[in-house]
């Protein structure tokens, strides 16, 4: 008997499964085939548009046990959103099992349905096999394969095959292809894969662009010595003090040694950066515990495969320069997550400052030209590479949230390399495709078609001509990846933000309907939509500032919230913004606002403040009369507050950088906390909805003025302003317990504020919505604009 005839008479059932997620690019066909070989089932699995087909033909039993170790044990960076199963009729004759090449022309419906991944560190077989001397990939920059590597910054279509990529003009050497096409290889169709014969290469140049000869750097060809020799060269001149841009998976970094005060004052001084703490990453987990202390869960996420920037404790002595974070007690931290960044590290045995290569507030520079046009005058020497960075993507920024008697969460601050592109499945599909713009600060923005919805990695704050075309560029990517046409396109209810302005003119130029929704409605819908939540909620939204619905600046609501409307039920006291943008700047105009609000001029005057000694007489005067008139805008940011505080305090002057102010008193009152100083007591009161926050300001001044302010008592003042929110906070939830609570806005970065209220919430029975790896600063406002937008008829 012919052996097609015995597999046809062993053959009972024939199936097809059409499964979507995250699929390409993880080693899910070479998955699928080990495990049709392991069942002894024939047929085929191939990509396309919408992601994995897979038919499958054998015996029964044997078939529901391999979609059952499909479905709960799937490839380690897959995730499986949907299954569709269909039967088939049996084909008669067939023998084996293939991997058959990708269609794109395979669709279901107009827009793709597949989701990207995200870019992943290198895994440990990839660095074994960098470090091995017998094996080809030893000490190469771009080693990879279906387990880590790019992703999201090198695709430029779907499916996610190689000449959809960045590598499409690196032709693989016959070792790379014969991995390649070896179902049983972990390199099979790695769509980066490459090897020092075949694959991108470094280079060193000067900051003007010119390759620079070192000794053992050639100019032509794919050598791994001439690689070795950049490393080399690099960790030279980093030892020597020297600034580098180095090109890493979704951009450059600006590196120098985080222990040379010189070269950080150097790289500060050169890119304008005087306050904002740099990040640094270290070699390894023990280089690490030199320098910051931690929990479990935090070195946990540290080591993981996504390797975000952690903010951790620093140790109170190492020889890191205090430069790097100056007057804080917490350091954001990270792993090396390339072969280059192993290496390098490797040669120069010590801790990096590794900041993203970028002008002041805008993205990341993800080409040597921009670089050279725009941070030449930053760097000393480029270490670049020939593999073009399609999709730039900057490195996330997380902390661990760990309140008392609960379990830890990660509270993801920039959304962006490992965490995104970030994408979840809905419970039910869409009839129409949606187009969220996000926010004018820490922009990102939310797709919605299918059954899908996705969050784009940061884009970053939106101010500048470059940043705008960053933005579009973003919009591209994802237009071409899912063939997307939105039918809704939802914004801000600022119009003169630069996404409010882009949609205002799709709706213009190509009628798309367009929808405005309040900011800090957007931020608690955003928790809302992480969780698919639909039902009523109640939302403390804290930050800066967004346009309220009533036209003045909001950021400190709290917000009875349903999917259509949000219901101001209490706020923070409005305070007068004196000089406009002048107050954030320099927030003793606030202090002042809130001063006026409780004293006379004269009494202002007279109190012995530091500060307020700063200003002369007139200048106060003047103050007061803009105060006086009511010409001054008025916010009721809990934001401000901070800023006001922290002046108070002596804590800070002129704010340098978004969040100042805040990281400063956390600080602060973890020294209190650390010290066990006695509990100071304040009074928030709540009139008319309103909480009065220039009564506590006033009782705080009092405070400071009654005795000499003494670092301790500093600290203690700072500890008792973030218990004072959060009590008054918990208390306003003890009478909604009904309803679950969302917590969002910036101003929940605060960690020792967020883990305080997390607690007491608890105790007092609160169910809170956890934010999960969205952003509760602006850069979730696009996935709550998206839950509103697909929850309207009309």
């Amino acid at each position: 008997m012919r052996v097609e005839d015995l597999a046809h008479r062993a053959a009972s059932a024939r199936c097809k499964l059409q499964i979507t997620g995250i699929v390409q690019g993880v080693g899910f066909r070479p998955f699928v085939y080990r495990y049709a070989k392991a069942y002894r089932l024939t047929g085929t699995v191939l990509n396309n548009a919408n992601g994995v087909t897979i038919e499958l033909q054998g015996n029964e039993n044997d078939l529901q046990a391999f979609i059952t170790t499909l479905t709960n044990i799937p490839p380690p960076l897959a995730r499986i959103d949907n299954v569709i199963h269909t039967s088939l009729p049996l084909v008669l004759g067939e023998t084996g099992f293939d991997i058959i090449q990708s269609d794109a022309s395979e669709q279901d419906n107009l827009t793709a349905q597949v989701a990207v991944s995200a870019d992943k560190s290198t895994c440990q077989e990839c660095l074994a096999d960098m470090h091995n001397p017998k094996d080809r990939h030893f000490g190469y920059a771009f080693t990879n394969c279906t387990n880590c590597g790019p992703r999201y910054t090198i695709i430029n279509a779907l499916p996610y095959d190689r000449h959809n990529t960045s590598m499409a003009n690196f032709k693989m050497c016959p070792d790379c292809a014969r991995a390649y096409h070896d179902p049983l290889d972990r390199r099979y169709h790695a769509q980066p894969v490459s090897c020092p014969v075949c694959g991108p290469r470094l280079s060193l140049k000067t900051p003007q662009g010119q390759c620079i000869q070192e000794k053992g750097i050639q100019d032509e060809g794919a050598n791994l010595s001439t690689d070795i020799a950049v490393l080399q060269a690099a960790a030279a001149r980093l030892n020597q003090g020297q600034i580098l841009a180095i090109k890493g998976l979704g951009g450059f970094h600006l590196v120098c040694d985080a222990r040379n005060t010189q070269a950080v004052n150097t790289l500060r001084q050169r890119k304008q950066r005087q306050a904002k703490p740099l990040a640094v990453m270290m070699a390894d987990i023990d280089m690490a515990k030199r320098y910051v202390t931690g929990s479990d869960a935090e070195w946990q996420v540290l080591s993981s495969q996504e390797r975000p920037i952690v903010l951790m404790s620093s140790r109170a002595e190492h020889d890191l320069s205090l430069a790097v974070a100056p007057n804080l007690n917490k350091l954001g931290v990270f792993l090396p997550y390339t072969p280059l960044h192993h290496l390098l590290l490797s040669r120069f045995n010590g801790p990096l400052v590794a900041t993203s290569a970028n002008v002041s507030g805008e993205p990341i520079i993800t080409d040597c030209a921009e670089l050279i046009s725009h941070l030449s005058h930053v760097v000393d020497a480029i270490v670049d590479h020939n593999r073009p960075i399609l999709n730039g993507c900057d490195d996330s920024v997380v902390q661990i949230i760990e309140p008392h008697s609960l379990p830890a969460e990660v509270q993801v601050l920039r959304l962006a390399r490992g965490y995104g592109p970030l994408s979840f499945p809905l419970d039910a599909p869409l009839t129409r495709s949606f187009l969220a713009m996000g926010a004018q600060q820490k922009n990102t923005v939310a797709f919605g078609f299918g059954s899908n919805v996705f969050l784009s990695p940061h884009i970053g704050d939106l101010f500048s001509v470059s940043a705008e075309h960053y933005f579009e560029r973003t919009l591209a990517t994802f237009t071409r990846l899912y063939q997307f046409a939105p039918n809704l396109i939802l914004r801000d209810k600022h119009p003169d933000y630069a996404p409010s302005r882009w949609a205002e003119m799709q709706t213009e130029t190509k009628q798309i309907p367009c929808l405005a929704l309040q900011h800090h409605h957007a931020h608690v819908l955003s928790v809302m939509a992480i969780n698919q939540y639909r039902d009523p909620v109640l939302g403390f939204s804290f930050d800066g500032t967004g346009l309220g619905d009533d036209g003045s600046l909001w950021g400190g609501e709290v917000l009875l919230t349903t999917l259509d409307k949000a219901e101001r039920l209490a706020h923070f006291e409005p305070i007068a913004l004196l000089g406009g943008e002048m107050a954030i700047k320099h927030p003793v105009r606030l202090l002042l606002a809130l001063l006026f609000e409780q004293m006379s001029v004269d009494k202002v005057q007279a109190l012995p403040l530091p500060i307020l000694k700063s200003l002369s007489p007139n200048t106060l005067i003047n103050l007061h009369k803009i105060w006086q008139n009511g010409s001054a805008l008025k916010s009721s940011s809990a934001g401000r507050l901070f800023d006001a505080l922290a002046c108070a305090l002596g804590l800070i002057e002129t704010t340098l950088f978004e969040g100042q102010a805040g990281m400063a008193i956390e600080a602060a009152a973890n020294r209190a906390d650390a010290l066990s100083l006695d509990t100071i007591k304040l009074n928030l009161p709540l009139k008319a909805d309103q909480w009065c926050s220039s009564d506590m300001f006033k009782q705080i001044v009092e405070l400071i003025t009654a005795q000499p302010l003494t670092d301790h008592r500093r600290d203690a003042i700072a500890r008792a302003f973030l218990h004072t929110l959060g009590d008054s906070l918990c208390d306003y939830a003890a009478k909604y317990k009904q309803l679950p609570t969302v917590l969002c806005g910036g101003v929940f970065q605060n960690k020792y504020l967020l883990e305080y209220c997390l607690s007491k919430l608890h105790r007092q029975g609160n169910r809170v919505l956890p934010s999960k790896h969205i952003p509760i600063n602006d850069g979730g406002i696009a996935l709550g604009q998206l839950w509103y937008g697909i929850h309207q008829n009309s």
